[in-house]
């Protein structure tokens, strides 16, 4: 295993003991983990940032139930993620890789075509975040946004920024994903929801 996996392990370790465990989602919400990058998809590079992402989401509670890897190609991102919201009902997608201004970068020229709108506040506070720590984040066009009851985030594909910006919206997530499955509730105190998504997880097969 990697230094920069192992470092982020222990680092998690650190944040778990400080977490405020009202936060943690409903299992109901069903999650799909997307590395996108040449070399990764050409098994040239260890897909360290998936293994990030997908650890942070599962101590949170979510079932992984889709988690792939495909090259820096639009439309191959673009099929992915319309049959992961299409067909597979996934209610959140994390996706890392391809967000920088590289000619290969093509993340967010893919979003542009399948949502139906962007929550930028989620971008904009893992950009904040990441500017604290490097100067290279104002160059980040990683965006979130929503397919129909689907949340889509998109995060660095260095492992330690993948894991940094996703840790920045985990308070916010079950809320968010409770009000994208039809919960009317007022919002509640510190942003979390009493919403359990009873009856509304869509039928599968």
């Amino acid at each position: 295993m990697k230094k920069s996996l192992l470092n982020w392990r222990k680092k998690s370790l650190l944040l778990r003991r400080k977490r405020n465990r009202s936060y943690r989602v409903n299992k109901n919400f069903r999650a799909g983990v997307l590395t996108i990058s040449d070399k990764g998809a050409k098994g040239l590079r260890k897909d360290e940032s998936g293994e990030i992402v997908a650890s942070i989401l599962e101590e949170q509670g979510f079932p992984i139930i889709n988690r792939e890897i495909i090259p820096d190609d639009e439309q191959q991102v673009i099929d992915t993620l319309l049959k992961w919201v299409e067909k597979d009902g996934l209610a959140l997608i994390v996706t890392s890789g391809g967000t920088g201004l590289s000619p290969t970068d093509v993340t967010p020229q893919a979003m542009e075509k399948i949502m139906d709108y962007q929550v930028p506040g989620m971008a904009e506070a893992m950009r904040a975040a990441s500017l604290k720590k490097t100067p290279h984040a104002m160059i980040s066009r990683a965006m979130v946004g929503v397919r129909k009851t689907c949340l889509i985030i998109n995060v660095p594909g260095s492992p330690a920024g993948a894991g940094e910006n996703l840790s920045v919206v985990l308070p916010a997530l079950n809320h968010a994903l409770s009000k994208l499955w039809g919960d009317t509730a007022d919002c509640a105190v510190q942003g979390v929801s009493s919403f359990d998504g009873t009856g509304l997880i869509r039928p599968q097969g």
